[in-house]
Formats: structure tokens, C-alpha cells, sequence
């Protein structure tokens, strides 16, 4: 119990910089304390740049969107993740884990939809198709352990099983073997491809 109140103060993780986005609301009340999802995300502004600090930008409203061209294609997106984290491991906090995140969009997963309502979204920086960083994979695996400390975490799955045909990341760079043994034992599911060998 102290571990846990140490980790956390109420849904902020002490280890992050918490940069608080205004794109949230409420749980449902029929998912509070029913958060068992983690979905893993990637995200790279502008695509395959890193260390631009353009996704904190988007994920607090303050992205110039006539920085780069290809914002025009995202001009006015409101969205958020709980958690990103950087090509260095660098953990980023923007919405407090008891609140609803805007980062899965049209979902659906282990029988449920809409899965912002009772799931914690993670950003990886990084591009679909590209490899992510062994700081990255240790983040993410100690993040999801501190996770399941404080909420009853059954999955982790990433964007591309929540919302198939409709998004591809993290996408087949994402070595979920690897997360897999990052995790070491763990009651957590992850999607079958995700089977240590």
C-alpha cells in the first residue's frame, strides 16, 4: 500500500510530467473502477519526426496548425492519451487516470465497445511500421506493472485490435514478444501474436 501511494496521487503517476490536456470527461458510471484496458498507441508530429514536442502541443489544443503541411490534414483535432512516451523513455502524463481519455476513438475489444470508457491509452513516439527504441519497451512494461497496481488491468492490446481496418498502429514494428518479456510474469493478456518464445 505505501508502494502504491507513493506511485501515485490519485490517477497522476508521480513519474511523469504531467502536462494537463483539456480533452476529457467523465467515465461512464458503469466503468468506474472497471478500468482493465491498456491501449497502446504511436504517434509521431510530423510523422517519423521526433523530439518536435508537436504531441505535446496537439495534446493540450496549442499545435500551430500552419507549422508543417501536414497538419492541415489533423487542423482541429481534439484528442488526448493519458500517457506518452518518448523515444528516450521519458514519461509524459496529460489526463488523470480515473478520467476518460479521447484516444481510441470507434473501438471495440474483449466484447465491449467504446473502449475510452475503461481503458488507459499509452502513446509510444514512433511511426507505423518503424522499430521503437529498448527504452520505450522498458517504459511501457514498467508503466503497465504501476498500472495494475492501482487499477484491475486484465489487457494490454494496441489501437490496431480495438479499432481493425480503421487504424494500424502501433503497427508490425511494435515487437510485442518483447513487451511480453519486459513484463516478465504477469496476469496481463496481450494479443496473441504476443506469446514469448
Amino acid at each position: 500500500m505505501a508502494a502504491l501511494q507513493t506511485m501515485w496521487a490519485d490517477g497522476w503517476h508521480r513519474g511523469a510530467v504531467h502536462l494537463p490536456s483539456p480533452n476529457f470527461g467523465q467515465r461512464p458510471q458503469s466503468a468506474s473502477g472497471a478500468v482493465d484496458l491498456v491501449v497502446v498507441h504511436s504517434i509521431s508530429l510530423p510523422p517519423g519526426q521526433y523530439g518536435t514536442g508537436a504531441v505535446q502541443q496537439l495534446f493540450t489544443n496549442c499545435l500551430d496548425w500552419d507549422a508543417h503541411p501536414y497538419y492541415q490534414q489533423i487542423r482541429g483535432l481534439q484528442v488526448s492519451s493519458h500517457f506518452f512516451i518518448e523515444r528516450s523513455g521519458q514519461l509524459w502524463q496529460f489526463v488523470d487516470c480515473d478520467q476518460r481519455a479521447w484516444h481510441a476513438g470507434q473501438s471495440s475489444y474483449r466484447g465491449k465497445a467504446n473502449c475510452n470508457d475503461d481503458s488507459i491509452g499509452i502513446e509510444l513516439e514512433g511511426l507505423e511500421g518503424e522499430l521503437f527504441e529498448p527504452a520505450q519497451y522498458t517504459a511501457l512494461a514498467a508503466l503497465c506493472r504501476d498500472l495494475a497496481q492501482r487499477y484491475p488491468l486484465r489487457y494490454v492490446a494496441g489501437h490496431e485490435h480495438v479499432a481493425p481496418g480503421r487504424k494500424q498502429d502501433p503497427g508490425p514494428g511494435f515487437d510485442w514478444q518483447k513487451l511480453a518479456r519486459a513484463l516478465g510474469p504477469s496476469i496481463l493478456e496481450l494479443p496473441r501474436q504476443a506469446t514469448p518464445t
